[in-house]
């Protein structure tokens, strides 16, 4: 896992997610620097290919069979830098490859999904660009709640109950799926709750990941179901 130096929810999360499978599959984690997220060359500056590679080249020294972006840049910067990032990975280091928002865009096509409601810590602008990039590959975001923050670390200090909230609020709208857009974000152990009181796929970015991770290696993913809907599939 590729992960923001920021971030302090994806390495425990995921561990936890993933702690039914162990020793079968162990989850391993490189930090390249992101410290704030909006629209401006400083912040686009921030994952720019040198800084993702030398991180990805340490991690290779721990032989993965998967590698993964656990960020989720693409949903505002265009999906097409993930697609080219993956291939790069891929080409580079001869490993399969995946990343938070593709994993997501399959996933919403897995379960048929058009109608989303969106959930992240984003500032207003932010959001409107990741509303803009689905709404052109034929996703329309129904409801959505957003924080405003943009200090990358602070987006892990928005509490589980808050995060809950801004899933309720959005499914009144009766979206197919809610998706907690942000692998910073404490989403992942709250999620199958709320898909289970909702009655409405709620899809946690953290979660998502490591999903598309399992898929890419051709791990069964039974044992984790109890986490979600997504693992179903």
């Amino acid at each position: 896992m590729l992960t923001p130096s920021s971030n302090t929810v994806v390495e425990p999360y995921t561990s936890a997610l993933a702690w039914p499978l162990f020793p079968q599959v162990s989850v391993h984690f490189g930090r390249f620097r992101v410290r704030r997220i909006a629209l401006d060359a400083d912040s686009n500056q921030q994952f720019t290919l040198d800084p993702i590679f030398q991180a990805a080249d340490l991690l290779m020294d721990a032989k993965p069979d998967v590698i993964a972006w656990n960020g989720t840049s693409a949903s505002w910067l265009g999906f097409d830098t993930d697609e080219k990032l993956c291939a790069q990975l891929r080409e580079r280091f001869g490993v399969r490859a995946t990343s938070a928002v593709l994993s997501l865009n399959q996933l919403l096509h897995r379960l048929g999904s058009r109608r989303l409601g969106l959930v992240t810590p984003y500032t207003p602008d932010v959001q409107e660009k990741i509303i803009a990039n689905y709404r052109a590959i034929g996703i329309e975001t129904v409801a959505e709640r957003h924080s405003g923050r943009s200090d990358n670390f602070s987006f892990s200090e928005v509490s589980e109950n808050e995060i809950a909230r801004m899933c309720r609020e959005v499914a009144q709208s009766g979206p197919d799926a809610i998706a907690i857009l942000c692998t910073n974000m404490r989403g992942p152990l709250i999620a199958a709750e709320l898909e289970r009181e909702l009655g409405i796929p709620v899809l946690d970015s953290v979660a998502f990941t490591l999903w598309g991770c399992l898929k890419e290696a051709g791990v069964s993913m039974t044992r984790l179901m109890r986490n979600g809907i997504m693992f179903a599939h």
